[in-house]
């Protein structure tokens, strides 16, 4: 399904393209650098607080382009300081970004303060069983400017509340793409948006503090590695076996581990970086320690970052999250034959924060 709003939103535009149309508009592209500074640097909210264009460019602007493609309608916070947004596009569609002001070891810088987990589609078709997000279907994906848009959100939150520095941009350490949907799947429009907030014109955030997560998409991911960007890779594994993940990531039988492990190599070899193998513990399906010794295998292998993740449990799926014991044994068991691991507890269990459970659970108490 293709959402193809009124006006385009402003937050899609490359330097060059807003360039480009400014000379359909009559106007000097200088504009095109006044516009997006006002937009990233200064966090303009509307037209008319861009006081130096004159007064017909900025109904020109408005009549041309939307200045807000996303609205929040929903704002939780956790006890544990993980907060989550929930946002409303233009068709009604509703996608969550997610705020976590804690340390997350493995996904980016290692003493992070501030982390969003932002979201490139409504819905989800990789039908992961143990995911909140494929639950209700695949609807869309999220345009250039929707993707862009989630953090412009998060910089105007945090704004609010934080005094910024007059040499920050971003408001924030890292960027992970783990929100709902499968980044990969979205990737004519992922790569656009994540060169805008890498720009200078731009959030001018660095590439090597985002991280991009993938269920195995592997000519995605082979594609990536020529991009001249260093984006982190982040691989959602969850099976160390074919076995495994045949049970619980459809996307398997289509890319087994015998294509995604060597595409992973490939990425890491390319790019010359440590890839995030990411695996989320569910009771009596992958806890085991048969499954611990073929991740150690692979994690070794790749020389690769293992990020333990405990299931969190979502309405309508059966799945467990297995005891803190089975837990830390599983954990000890990587740790002690030489594997960098982590092990991250839950966060924001309390406000739904695992993907799409905010989405799900609002869109269920709106039909009621």
């Amino acid at each position: 399904m293709k959402y193809v709003p009124e006006k385009p939103p402003i937050y899609g535009e490359s330097l060059e393209s807003l360039q480009d149309r400014f000379v359909e508009l009559g106007e000097p592209k200088f504009r095109a650098k006044q516009v997006l500074e006002w937009l990233y640097k200064k966090r303009a909210k509307t037209w008319d607080a861009m006081t130096n264009l004159p007064k017909p460019l900025r109904e020109k602007l408005a009549d041309s382009f939307e200045i807000a493609p996303s609205k929040r309608v929903l704002a939780k916070e956790s006890a544990d300081e993980t907060e989550k947004l929930l946002l409303q596009m233009g068709d009604n569609s509703m996608v969550e970004t997610v705020v976590i002001r804690a340390p997350q070891i493995g996904v980016g810088q290692e003493s992070s303060r501030k982390t969003i987990c932002i979201s490139t589609q409504v819905g989800c078709a990789y039908g992961c069983k143990f995911c909140a997000s494929g639950l209700a279907g695949w609807k869309r994906d999220l345009s250039v400017g929707e993707i862009v848009s989630q953090l412009i959100h998060v910089c105007h939150l945090e704004d609010a509340t934080t005094e910024r520095a007059s040499e920050e941009i971003a408001s924030f350490d890292n960027i992970v793409v783990m929100g709902m949907g499968e980044p990969m799947a979205n990737y004519q429009n992922l790569l656009p948006a994540l060169r805008i907030l890498n720009a200078k014109w731009g959030l001018n955030f660095g590439a090597r503090r985002i991280t991009i997560s993938t269920s195995g998409v592997v000519p995605r991911i082979l594609e990536l590695a020529d991009e001249r960007e260093q984006f982190r890779l982040a691989v959602s594994l969850h099976g160390a076996t074919n076995e495994v993940r045949d049970q619980i990531m459809p996307i398997n039988r289509k890319y087994p581990l015998e294509q995604l492990l060597p595409a992973i190599q490939k990425y890491a070899q390319t790019k010359g970086r440590m890839i995030t193998l990411e695996f989320i513990l569910i009771e009596e399906i992958n806890d085991m320690l048969e499954q611990a010794d073929a991740l150690i295998k692979i994690a070794l292998d790749l020389k690769a970052h293992v990020n333990l993740i405990p299931y969190n449990t979502v309405d309508g799926l059966d799945w467990k999250r297995p005891s803190i014991t089975r837990q830390d044994t599983f954990y000890n068991r990587l740790k002690n034959r030489g594997v960098s691991v982590t092990i991250r507890r839950e966060k924001g269990h309390d406000i739904a924060a695992a993907c799409g459970q905010l989405k799900l659970k609002t869109e269920t108490d709106l039909a009621v």
